[in-house]
């Protein structure tokens, strides 16, 4: 299995990532997204 980001789907040679739950699932979000999910856009 790919280690991509869950909102960009780059994979883990591109970015850092941190673990996050999102509708009751556990999930990667890569450092890039993270800020957009923080102050919305999605």
């Amino acid at each position: 299995m790919e280690t991509k980001c869950f909102v960009c789907g780059r994979t883990d040679k591109d970015v850092v990532y941190l673990n996050c739950v999102h509708q009751g699932q556990g999930k990667l979000v890569c450092v890039r997204c993270l800020p957009v999910l923080i102050h919305g856009g999605h």
